[in-house]
């Protein structure tokens, strides 16, 4: 009776699995179908409006007189950088907020964002350099911020508060670094470093998207094969020790590989503010399940930076770069989440 008892729960389990597994998969599915409906209205959508029949034509080969210029040319390259680095952003995101259990603890909070950024600024206004030496420039600077913010919360490990601190109080010290250098910048450089900035996809090219692309193969992909360690850590260390996770070991592939895709991103389109921060929030929201939703977040961030070019281009007042819209649907999600947390704090 007992055996039979035993096959019947477990069969149920398996049963429960199976169900959270297809709802999690339809879930993906319906995100994807969003993602794909945008990149249609974003190539369909311009000065001039290209019919539907002309966008296919355009993508399966034809030469239509200018839609195959302003969508292979323009149009394309943008919807493809900022998928993939939305993607990237809501991946590392999510990571940081996971690892350091604090949804505060996002790169663009923490300071790696503003290190490649410092980094972009001084090489355009000081140096003069342009291109790819400032993306390699963004990059290393971004991974440099990052230890150097790992080792000064280090005390016999890595507190998630006090190394949200620091990253608070290094990144207060990198943007003071950056007012001085565009204090002192001439216009000519002055407008590029903005630009930059302010976190754009405007004048993408595919080109520029590859590097974007082989970080989330490299980087991201390792990622959602080792998301069942992620779990385990998200648990509590003791927990994770207990379960064979190998800590110091995961927690280093998981932070660099997280900063390395926010870098590589960041040196491409610039610091597109708060998609890493809020994507995973909404993924959780969205998804409503106890796992991480890696795959989710970087969905989300795809769909945060794609829409929100979109609608800076084409459904407010002026034309805006994606940083700006961006920042204005972040900015009181942060003043609420700090409200919250002060409360919850108070009230312990």
């Amino acid at each position: 009776m007992s055996n039979l008892a035993h096959t019947d729960a477990a069969a149920w389990v398996g049963a429960l699995r199976a169900s959270r597994r297809k709802a999690r998969l339809r879930l993906v599915a319906i995100m994807l179908g969003i993602v794909v409906a945008g990149v249609g209205l974003t190539l369909v959508t311009g000065p001039t409006m290209t019919p539907p029949s002309d966008l296919l034509r355009v993508l399966t080969g034809h030469d239509v007189p200018g839609a195959s210029f302003s969508i292979l040319e323009l149009r394309l390259p943008r919807a493809v950088l900022s998928i993939l680095a939305g993607m990237s952003f809501g991946l590392g995101g999510v990571i940081f907020q996971t690892l350091l259990r604090n949804p505060l603890a996002s790169p663009d909070i923490i300071g790696i964002s503003a290190g490649a950024s410092a980094a972009a600024v001084f090489t355009i206004v000081v140096l003069g350099w342009s291109g790819l030496a400032v993306s390699v420039a963004a990059v290393v600077a971004g991974m440099i911020v990052a230890l150097l913010i790992y080792l000064l919360a280090w005390r016999d490990g890595v507190s998630g508060a006090r190394l949200i601190l620091i990253g608070i109080g290094i990144s207060a010290m990198v943007d003071s670094m950056i007012a001085y250098v565009l204090s002192r910048a001439p216009a000519w450089s002055l407008q590029d470093a903005l630009r930059w900035l302010t976190g754009s996809v405007n004048g993408a090219t595919l080109s520029e998207a590859m590097p974007v692309l082989l970080s989330l193969v490299l980087l991201g992909g390792p990622l959602l094969v080792r998301r069942d360690n992620l779990e385990a850590m998200r648990l509590g260390d003791d927990t994770a020790a207990a379960l064979g996770v190998p800590l110091r070991f995961e927690k280093l592939v998981f932070v660099m590989a997280a900063v390395g895709l926010i870098a590589v991103a960041t040196a491409v389109s610039g610091p597109i503010a708060f998609v890493a921060f809020l994507s995973g929030p909404i993924a959780a929201r969205i998804a409503g399940t106890g796992r991480t939703p890696l795959l989710a977040s970087a969905i989300v961030g795809s769909l945060l930076v794609l829409l929100g070019d979109y609608a800076g281009q084409h459904l407010l007042s002026g034309r805006y770069p994606v940083g700006v819209v961006t920042g204005a649907l972040g900015a009181p999600y942060l003043v609420y989440l700090i409200i919250r947390s002060h409360r919850s704090g108070g009230g312990s």
